[in-house]
């Protein structure tokens, strides 16, 4: 990997990164609740998982892998935040409150995994 590609990484990774940061406190604004369920992390992931499903689909013989990468591993890596949505869900499953720990754990577990699926079928549709 080139050094300028390698640059354009970091650089998106830092712009996912601040993205993840406004759309969560957007999020946590708008609902106002901190007792609810952390709903920034759950849309932030699904969001990220359904954006990455449809690049991936769409880059075959569309896009060129180096923006792919870029915008994959850079933008929507720094976005996403699986370390964050597992301490949340761990918090929530410590304060007994466990069904919300499994809408948490486990609904973001699928529905990324759904959502990136369906992406996938989407993107390679363009």
């Amino acid at each position: 990997m080139s050094g300028p590609m390698l640059i354009m990484i970091a650089v998106a990774g830092g712009v996912g990164a601040a993205l993840r940061f406004l759309v969560d406190l957007a999020i946590q604004r708008r609902l106002a609740d901190r007792s609810a369920l952390p709903w920034g992390t759950m849309v932030i992931n699904l969001s990220g998982s359904l954006l990455l499903g449809l690049i991936t689909g769409y880059v075959s013989g569309h896009v060129d892998q180096a923006w792919a990468t870029v915008a994959g591993v850079g933008l929507l890596g720094g976005y996403t935040t699986f370390s964050t949505a597992s301490v949340e869900t761990v918090r929530l499953l410590a304060d007994r409150r466990y069904r919300d720990g499994l809408i948490n754990g486990l609904g973001m577990l699928f529905g990324s995994v759904l959502l990136a699926y369906a992406g996938l079928l989407v993107g390679r549709l363009g």
